[in-house]
């Protein structure tokens, strides 16, 4: 299976905010013909036409479906007004989304088994509702939910255990590698459920590692991120999408670096 390369747009976010129609079209001149976004609720209808005013597909979108409140890895954090998952999935439908992934709960959520099993309700509860719309729920790790260890095994493998068969995940390589764990064998081991994963690199340097965000991201393949063998390893991927959570230079440049790996990969 040949993946869908995307780009999440986060990594573009303050020229999002400033020009969306810009924005949107850099991207589409970077060779990008799909996106992943994020907060789209409440720009569902914007989004929407700008989208395909430059060639672009949505398939994927970032959305709380679990979580009321956001909070940092550094502790910093904001209470989020979170629309409800009814308001979630009509704004998914008009932007032609098939899959809403939830992209965050907070490391305190990750202490207890009890914990992990409220979150795989939650995300059930939406999956439920999601499908009686034709739609698809998937959970986004970061670090937290990996370097959690609850009976014998990470957070995030007991979340999948836990979860509805029609939850998938999106991996984000780059947080999986941060947590100490080889992406590829995670990929193998979470299996078929992986339909997405975040192709994100970084030198992993441990002092550039230690700010928030990151200091160490670089485009895909210029790394210490081991993402050719996590790639070979996701035996059910639908969507490859690029990521920077920060970037000391260009954006654009290193979203479209990461998209020639991503295509010579495919090429190859």
């Amino acid at each position: 299976m040949t993946a869908l390369t995307s780009v999440q747009l986060f990594t573009v976010k303050d020229a999002l905010e400033s020009d969306l129609d810009g924005t949107l079209a850099e991207i589409a001149r970077r060779g990008f013909t799909a996106v992943e976004p994020y907060d789209f609720v409440r720009r569902a209808a914007p989004l929407a036409e700008a989208l395909s005013a430059n060639g672009l597909a949505a398939p994927t979108g970032h959305a709380f479906l679990a979580s009321t409140s956001f909070v940092n890895p550094d502790g910093s954090g904001t209470t989020l007004p979170v629309p409800s998952p009814a308001e979630v999935f009509d704004a998914a439908e008009t932007l032609g989304m098939g899959t809403v992934i939830d992209p965050y709960t907070e490391p305190a959520r990750w202490e207890t088994r009890a914990q992990v099993e409220e979150t795989a309700r939650l995300l059930n509860a939406a999956a439920e509702l999601a499908a009686a719309r034709g739609l698809r729920v998937g959970y986004h790790n970061h670090a937290h939910e990996l370097e959690a260890q609850i009976d014998g095994q990470t957070g995030l493998e007991l979340l999948a255990d836990l979860l509805d068969p029609r939850v998938v995940l999106e991996v984000d390589l780059y947080w999986a590698a941060r947590a100490g764990v080889d992406p590829a064998a995670l990929l193998t081991a979470l299996g078929d459920r992986v339909v997405a994963v975040h192709v994100k690199d970084g030198t992993l340097d441990p002092e550039a590692i230690t700010a928030y965000p990151p200091a160490d991201q670089v485009p895909a393949g210029t790394g210490s991120v081991p993402l050719a063998a996590a790639l070979e390893a996701a035996s059910a991927l639908e969507f490859a999408i690029v990521e920077f959570d920060a970037y000391s230079g260009d954006l654009f440049d290193g979203i479209e670096q990461s998209r020639i790996f991503l295509d010579a990969r495919a090429a190859s």
